[in-house]
C-alpha cells in the first residue's frame, strides 16, 4: 500500500522564519513567501535518505538552504520570473551527493545556498543557536542548531 506524505508548509509572508537543527524527518517541504525569508536546515541526519524535494513559490523573498558539502541541487524545473536566481557559489563537481530538487517559481527572489563552514556560521548567528546553547549548558552536552551532525 502506497503512503501519501503532505509536504511541509513553510509560510514566511513578511516576516523571517526559520527551521535549524533536528526540526523535522520529512523529504517534502513547501515553502511560500512574499517579500519574507525562510531558512530551511537540511543536514539532520534524522531526514530519511532519498531526494528531498522543494516546492517554492518566491515573490521578492529569499529562501536560504543549509545543506551538506555534497549536496546536488537540481532546479531544472524551477520557473524563474524577472531577476528569480540560485546563489550556489561552492556548487560540487562530483554528482554523489543527496539531490535536493527545487521546483516552482522565483519571482524576483533568490535562493541562496550555504554548504559547510558557512552553514555553520549561518546557523551559530541566530537566537536559535543561543537557545540551544543554554539548553546544552544546562542538561550537559552539546548543542545541535550549528551541526546537527555532531552527536551529544
Amino acid at each position: 500500500m502506497d503512503t501519501v506524505t503532505t509536504p511541509v508548509r513553510i509560510p514566511a509572508h513578511h516576516t523571517l522564519t526559520r527551521r535549524l537543527g533536528h526540526w523535522t524527518t520529512e523529504r517534502e517541504f513547501q515553502v511560500r513567501a512574499h517579500r519574507g525569508a525562510a531558512v530551511l536546515d537540511l543536514r539532520s541526519p534524522q531526514i530519511p535518505a532519498g531526494d528531498i524535494h522543494i516546492d517554492v513559490d518566491l515573490d521578492r523573498a529569499m529562501l536560504k538552504l543549509l545543506v551538506a558539502e555534497d549536496a546536488v541541487i537540481d532546479d531544472w524545473n524551477l520557473h524563474r520570473v524577472g531577476r528569480g536566481r540560485i546563489k550556489d557559489w561552492e556548487r560540487p563537481t562530483a554528482t554523489g551527493g543527496r539531490r535536493i530538487v527545487i521546483t516552482g517559481r522565483l519571482a524576483g527572489a533568490e535562493i541562496r545556498v550555504h554548504r559547510g563552514g558557512i552553514a555553520i556560521l549561518s546557523a551559530m548567528f541566530t537566537r536559535e543557536y543561543w537557545a540551544d546553547l543554554r539548553r546544552a549548558h544546562r542538561q550537559g552536552g552539546y548543542p545541535t542548531v550549528d551541526d546537527p551532525t555532531r552527536t551529544s
